[in-house]
């Protein structure tokens, strides 16, 4: 059985241009982000650095670039939340033991499970990669639907292995199942001549343990994402996000982001989906529940009934770690980690070829989905509140084109609809995990491959990188390898 995934693009909503470098050779952006009337103008010559600009993450910004750069609590978070800080970092580095043990604070593990740690897929808090072969538990799993969706209007789980493939369990208990990933290489040429060429995937499930997949399944492969500034991006308020959508391209520039609206379990309401690769998670809590129970077997109160499916009888009669395995104000803890990690500056942000590549980025019209800058609101934590922050994105749905679709509706997004990826910290992949795998499957090797698969609303951003000299290029390459 094969399933073919594809993905792809990205554009520009911003309008304003001037004519910056001493050549006229082209035209630079003048950005305006129109959040709540705050006009932002940046640096219009490629050789001009703006104060602070290096500051990603607002106050909360650390400087470091080691392999450790994504560890760190926000500079100036209270006492008391460091330590609470370092509580959840605990419950997120280490491994969680099947039940019954006598560690009770962290058992109940499986019975099915992808990672018996939250850093199993998010290594040191960076990115998961797709694996070779041989490999299993690099951070890539397979999202798995059937047409049709659930009261919340979540995607309808595969009835016979749930809503993810996953590949390890507990003794006693069937692995569901493995899959392998078969590349075909799509040569291409830039406009100058230069040669390169893009790897598409496919996947093939094997070693089905439960029986056929039902015959209109849906695949999807997910890495799993860098969990930095998280906080920031949920305390950028709502009124924000809703006045950079725009869905009927009513500008007529090609770009239509749109919010994704998902189903808050606490509330009970619709609310702005925020994380996630299609935004399908609204708060870093529901996000931290999913993902203990999909990803690692563990209840939370949010989620309490275990991810075994009618047939698997064994998964069923495992025992349990308790009812839920992770308390609430544990669950809390852990969300306030992720919430409260620090973002990591930019490197060499007066270096002339980042500063040319600001401009060749802006120019492209990458900037009008990887908004360069937004501004967060009220808080009750003083790193989070009221930041100016360089997120480069708006956390909108963006049609990406046949190349990058999966085909999977998740909430309101689309089969060919992903959210604008943040890129703070993208430059430091390989320092942290040591690979420049990119895009929500992996399949880009580096930063170029990861434009050339834009498509759909990106195509013209695209495009306009293809047409770049060289020097140009690596100078855009140099920028984004700098944040």
């Amino acid at each position: 059985m094969r399933y073919a995934v594809k993905r792809g693009e990205g554009s520009s909503r911003f309008t304003l241009y001037a004519f910056c470098d001493q050549s006229m050779k082209r035209l630079l952006l003048i950005w305006c982000t129109l959040t709540l009337g705050v006009i932002l103008v940046t640096a219009c010559r490629a050789n001009r650095y703006v104060a602070g600009m290096e500051r990603l993450g607002g106050s909360s910004t650390i400087f470091d670039t080691s392999f450790n750069a994504f560890e760190h609590p926000m500079a100036g978070l209270p006492r008391e939340k460091e330590l609470l800080f370092h509580v959840g970092n605990s419950f997120f580095e280490q491994n969680w033991v099947t039940a019954p043990a006598s560690t009770t604070a962290r058992d109940g593990v499986g019975p099915l499970l992808n990672s018996r740690s939250c850093a199993g897929c998010h290594l040191k808090d960076g990115r998961g990669r797709p694996p070779q072969a041989g490999e299993t538990g690099t951070g890539l799993l397979l999202r798995l639907s059937i047409p049709g969706e659930t009261v919340t209007g979540a995607p309808l789980p595969e009835p016979t292995y749930g809503g993810q493939l996953q590949d390890g369990a507990i003794e006693g208990v069937e692995v569901e199942g493995q899959f392998v990933i078969d590349y075909v290489e799509r040569p291409g040429t830039f406009a100058d001549g230069t040669p390169y060429s893009l790897r598409e995937p496919t996947y093939r499930l094997t070693d089905l343990a439960y029986g056929e997949l039902h015959p209109d399944v849906m695949v999807s492969p997910r890495v799993a994402n860098q969990v930095i500034g998280l906080g920031l991006l949920a305390a950028i308020p709502e009124a924000t996000l809703l006045a950079l959508a725009d869905e009927h391209d009513a500008d007529g520039d090609g770009i239509s982001g749109r919010p994704n609206m998902v189903y808050n379990r606490v509330t009970g309401e619709n609310e702005i989906g925020r994380f996630g690769w299609k935004a399908n998670q609204p708060t870093l809590l529901q996000q931290s529940a999913d993902a203990f129970l999909g990803d690692m077997g563990i209840t939370t109160d949010l989620l309490l009934a275990q991810d075994c499916t009618a047939v698997q009888h064994n998964c069923i009669a495992a025992p349990t770690g308790g009812d839920p395995e992770i308390e609430r104000d544990d669950l809390e803890k852990v969300a306030l980690y992720i919430e409260t990690l620090a973002v990591p500056a930019q490197r060499m942000p007066q270096d002339k070829t980042v500063l040319r590549g600001m401009g060749e980025f802006l120019a492209a019209g990458c900037g009008s989905c990887h908004t360069p800058e937004l501004t967060t609101g009220d808080h009750t934590l003083a790193p989070l509140a009221n930041q100016t922050i360089r997120p480069f994105t708006d956390l909108l749905l963006h049609d990406m084109g046949a190349g990058l679709a999966d085909g999977r509706p998740d909430f309101l997004a689309t089969g060919s609809e992903w959210r604008t990826p943040p890129l703070w910290g993208i430059g430091l992949f390989e320092t942290v995990n040591g690979h420049t795998f990119y895009l929500h499957d992996g399949r880009a090797r580096n930063l170029t491959e990861a434009i050339l698969w834009h498509g759909g609303e990106a195509t013209a951003a695209r495009d306009a990188f293809l047409n770049l000299p060289q020097a140009a290029r690596d100078a855009l390459i140099a920028f984004l390898e700098s944040l």
